[in-house]
């Protein structure tokens, strides 16, 4: 077994070298700082499994660094060492989240005694992210980021569990690969893993798409219809774009989530579903909630564990280990004789401010694959690609003609082709609907065939 790696920090040199000679013959590896400053820099670029620290220092005194290692580090314990202690400043200390308090001169026993209990009941990174060989769940996500691997090791640690989970972050980070890692990494993973993107699909679909509906109960519905509560059960919902969803769907949400029941459109019975929600959202649901754009009951039964998803830019590290492996994907993909990236490249790539993440690198990634003829990448064509990504937002008119091809395709696939039926569903007449589907080459003849399926 690995010995067990303690961070030592005092700017006392010689207490903190004897300290260390006592742990090392205890079999436990350590590494030392004089100050509290240097323990956050050597935190940046790893993770011991317990961090003991004087109290009184110069800069940055101990209690300081707790709080720095509690809000960004809040799975590693941290034990304090003071030569002017007293009952109550341990209780207070403890109440804080400090796992232990001792007073100098210490007792060396008693310090081993609670070292070991700390390690013990401290989540053990390794174990739970690190491990050999590396879970399944945890192969889809690719990092050296220390950032990251806490956020993994928070993952794993509620996956353990069936609560809620609310993924925040920016477009682009990979929520729903979290998400997906959040499920494959629980007790539900043989189970199914269904996702809705509640941002793309219009109002009057929603509500159907997610509880189900029953034949009949509106203009259109010519067969029952499964929700996706329904389709995910015993497995995982993820719930994408959360704060887009119109507040009287929040509503039916929010019964669905207290009672652990749905009702589909049209029925008058209830069914009870076993399904673990997980949501996401790009938007600060505090504020949507000021606005009255969402509400705040709901928040709250999403809201039982957050995870916020760094951006590319808080993990820059992983620029070129993401680049290379998305190099490997589609000079696969596309069968080129692609196979790295010239210095001036790599330098652009880690230069560069990525406001599209992990999602934005990838597309750029791609397009330099596809335009490259020689195996390495030019940062010249980096640059080329990445010009070329930001002139590529989508115009007005243009996502406009995506969201009205999508939601035609909806409405006949509801209706079965019926274009009477459609018509109305749409709140359009005939000779407008008629003119929409031909505007977007839809042959409405070709979803007729689901009716058979009825």
């Amino acid at each position: 077994m690995q010995s067990k790696k303690i961070l030592l920090v005092d700017d006392d040199t010689d207490l903190l070298k004897l300290l260390s000679i006592r742990l090392n013959a205890a079999g436990y590896e350590t590494t030392l700082a004089a100050s509290a400053e240097e323990a956050i820099n050597y935190l940046d670029i790893s993770r011991p499994h317990l961090v003991i620290s004087d109290m009184q220092m110069g800069g940055m005194d101990g209690m300081a660094l707790f709080e720095y290692i509690h809000h960004h580090i809040p799975t590693l314990p941290v034990i304090i060492l003071t030569a002017f202690g007293t009952i109550p400043d341990a209780v207070a200390a403890t109440q804080r989240g400090i796992f232990g308090y001792l007073t100098k001169p210490y007792d060396p026993k008693i310090l081993l005694n609670q070292i070991a209990q700390a390690i013990d009941l401290a989540p053990d990174v390794e174990n739970i992210v690190l491990s050999t060989p590396m879970p399944a769940w945890r192969k889809t996500i690719i990092t050296r980021s220390t950032l990251m691997e806490d956020l993994l090791t928070k993952v794993a640690l509620v996956a353990q569990g069936d609560a809620s989970v609310l993924l925040t972050g920016e477009s682009g980070v990979g929520k729903e690969l979290f998400a997906r890692a959040i499920h494959q990494a629980s007790k539900r993973c043989e189970q199914p893993f269904v996702t809705i993107n509640c941002a793309a699909i219009p109002e009057q679909l929603l509500e159907s798409e997610l509880f189900g509906h029953m034949k009949g109960a509106f203009t259109g519905a010519v067969r029952d219809h499964k929700g996706l509560f329904q389709q995910a059960e015993g497995g995982t919902l993820f719930l994408d774009e959360i704060g887009d969803m119109p507040l009287v769907l929040q509503a039916k949400l929010l019964h669905a989530l207290q009672e652990r029941v749905i009702r589909p459109v049209g029925s008058t019975q209830s069914i009870p579903i076993d399904v673990r929600i997980i949501s996401a959202t790009h938007k600060d649901l505090k504020a949507e909630i000021e606005e009255e754009n969402f509400r705040e009951d709901l928040y709250y039964r999403l809201f039982v564990v957050g995870l916020t998803i760094p951006s590319l830019d808080q993990r820059s590290e992983d620029i070129p280990l993401l680049a290379n492996h998305f190099l490997r994907v589609f000079a696969e993909k596309h069968q080129k004789d692609v196979n790295g990236f010239a210095p001036e490249a790599t330098g652009f790539l880690l230069a560069s401010s990525w406001p599209g993440n992990v999602r934005q690198l990838m597309n750029v990634i791609e397009r330099c694959v596809v335009m490259s003829a020689v195996p390495l990448i030019s940062g010249e064509l980096i640059r080329d690609a990445m010009q070329k990504d930001a002139e590529q937002l989508t115009s007005f008119e243009e996502a406009r003609r995506q969201f009205e091809r999508e939601y035609l395709v909806k409405v006949l696939k509801i209706t079965a082709g019926n274009v009477t039926q459609a018509a109305k569903l749409a709140k359009r007449n005939r000779t407008e609907f008629y003119k929409l589907l031909q505007r977007h080459q839809l042959d409405f003849t070709m979803y007729r065939s689901l009716q058979e399926k009825v």
